[in-house]
């Protein structure tokens, strides 16, 4: 347990069969070295009234000694946190009027379990990660950028983290965001592996919706704790990006013994964990890639369609009916459909076809959109 005299971090191995966090903040006297498979997140004592970022985390050093292609024990400072318990309405967009939202945290208090955080490519999205790990009480203390916009956005953002390249960034850090596009991301987990970047213990975090934790494997190998985070969000770039955090969705691939680190750090940026198996993270990016970029493609045609007809303002009209077409897609699926198809309104239909086809900027794409829905 804490040593009341101080603050020490103990030297522990977790163990599944232990109550890592039976109170607000417990360093665990667990004997070492065991398989930590098995460690549950959900750990009693915290209600609702706990504050979502840092109430229940604590920092663990230990001996890991994990399974496949590990190599032997290796020690490692660990973040642990019991997520709180929050309760969801069973449907996404129920509104109660007795319910009422916590309010607003007040200023972070000093976090039990203070990571260095290191950013691995600062591009709008690695900021706003970056920036809610600290909102959370973390320290973000290295960060390395290729562009002047990204250089740019990582001094402003954090002042006092050290511009550097990846491989000093690993120095410096316990947790490291693995920023990077998708396609970039084999090579350059595979150059700090052959470069023989300080990787072990040091947790390995991407956001790669398209990959899970084996294309971390070249530094797992070496020791790094690998980590998927996926925020399911879109990043403009501005200052209100971490803002854009609260409530989103995170798929998260990881070991089962890192799943209880996962989850925390998810949870400290205001997300909510949903886990994805690793052969399925393919269709998993393509589902949301293609819902979210189907979606601007037809608004755009939507919008050019109403200019050609003379509407000044299309987002106007477009704006009220989108939100509530998405909102009957997400609760009732092709049942939400409604307008002349699903009225089976034949001649309305064939009409909108012969205007769409007479349109001035009438390409095969809107016709084909239109038809496709029938």
């Amino acid at each position: 347990m804490r040593d009341g005299s101080n603050d020490r971090v103990n030297d522990a191995t977790i163990s599944g069969n232990t109550s890592i966090l039976g109170d607000n903040e417990v360093y665990p006297p667990i004997s070492a070295p065991i398989n930590v498979r098995g460690v549950s997140s959900a750990i009693p004592g915290f209600g609702e009234a706990d504050r979502l970022c840092g109430a229940a985390v604590s920092r663990v050093r230990c001996q890991l000694r994990l399974p496949g292609w590990y190599p032997a024990p290796f020690p490692v400072t660990i973040l642990v946190s019991a997520a709180p318990a929050v309760r969801y309405p069973q449907d996404w967009n129920e509104m109660k009027p007795d319910h009422h939202p916590p309010a607003e945290p007040g200023p972070a208090a000093p976090h039990p379990a203070r990571l260095a955080v290191g950013i691995i490519g600062a591009g709008k999205a690695g900021t706003a990660l970056g920036a809610a790990l600290r909102r959370a009480g973390h320290e973000v203390v290295a960060a390395s950028a290729v562009s002047d916009a990204s250089v740019g956005r990582a001094r402003v953002n954090f002042p006092d983290a050290v511009i550097t390249e990846p491989s000093q960034v690993l120095r410096r850090v316990d947790l490291a965001l693995l920023t990077v596009p998708d396609d970039a991301l084999p090579g350059l987990v595979a150059g700090l592996a052959a470069t023989g970047a300080p990787v072990e213990g040091r947790m390995l975090a991407h956001v790669s919706g398209r990959y899970g934790v084996s294309v971390l494997e070249p530094a797992t190998r070496l020791g790094g704790l690998p980590l998927a985070l996926h925020p399911v969000m879109t990043f403009t770039g501005r200052s209100d990006d971490a803002d854009r955090l609260r409530g989103t969705c995170f798929g998260v691939t990881a070991p089962d013994v890192l799943r209880p680190a996962a989850e925390a750090l998810v949870i400290e940026m205001g997300g909510e964990p949903v886990f994805i198996a690793e052969e399925n993270r393919d269709l998993y990016h393509a589902a949301l890639a293609g819902a979210a970029n189907h979606l601007i493609t037809l608004v755009a045609q939507a919008t050019d369609l109403l200019k050609t007809a003379g509407v000044a303002d299309p987002a106007r009209l477009l704006g009220p009916l989108l939100s509530a077409s998405l909102d009957n897609a997400l609760r009732f699926g092709d049942a939400g459909l409604t307008g002349p198809v699903a009225r089976g309104d034949a001649q309305t239909v064939a009409a909108h076809v012969s205007a769409l086809e007479a349109a001035p900027s009438a390409s095969a794409a809107p016709v084909a959109a239109y038809i496709a829905i029938d």
